[in-house]
């Protein structure tokens, strides 16, 4: 039973994890972009932006990447046989990551915070697709239980991820024809 009651745990906290993953990406480009306000409004978007990201990395983010973990591991210890499959421990390089990447997100929080972040919106905004496609392998993982299995699923979504950037290229050429957009 303490088995079931980790691996519910496991479960909700990798929501919470991937929610502040996906989310804090999205408020370092929205940072980032400020700078191109005023010096004075950029300043009040940069304490609000500053306060944001603070309060989702240290109160949603980090926490569940812990509790995660945690649960992860009393999973693994109670089943330790799943350490011998090959789809484990696939997934667990990719968990490895998936925590490379929490890391290297805060970084760029502290340099925002800073004022010394060379991140421009672009680069933040193919940074905030790293998350989805190592989360998209780990599912497949997970599902499939085949240490091969992932990769069809991956490439899927990197084909839909760049079909997708292609469309919104297009439509902003069109709506920068139009004279409607502004970059």
């Amino acid at each position: 039973m303490i088995y079931l009651y980790a691996k519910a745990v496991h479960i909700i906290f990798v929501v919470c994890w991937m929610a502040g993953l996906f989310y804090m990406p999205r408020l370092f480009i929205y940072h980032t972009e400020a700078k191109q306000k005023g010096e004075s409004e950029y300043s009040v978007l940069h304490q609000q932006f500053v306060v944001m990201e603070k309060r989702l990395w240290w109160v949603i983010t980090t926490p569940a990447m812990i509790l995660t973990i945690v649960a992860g591991a009393v999973m693994l210890t109670m089943n330790p046989s799943l350490l011998v499959a090959g789809w484990m421990q696939v997934k667990l390089c990719f968990v490895v990551g998936l925590i490379v990447y929490h890391f290297v997100s805060q970084r760029i929080m502290f340099q925002l915070r800073e004022g010394r972040s060379t991140w421009s919106s672009s680069q933040l905004r193919i940074w905030n697709e790293v998350s989805t496609v190592i989360l998209f392998a780990i599912v497949f993982l997970v599902v499939l239980k085949s240490a091969i299995g992932w990769v069809f699923g991956v490439i899927g979504i990197m084909g839909l991820g760049v079909l997708l950037m292609v469309l919104v290229k297009i439509y902003k050429r069109y709506r920068k024809n139009k004279g409607e957009y502004v970059d």
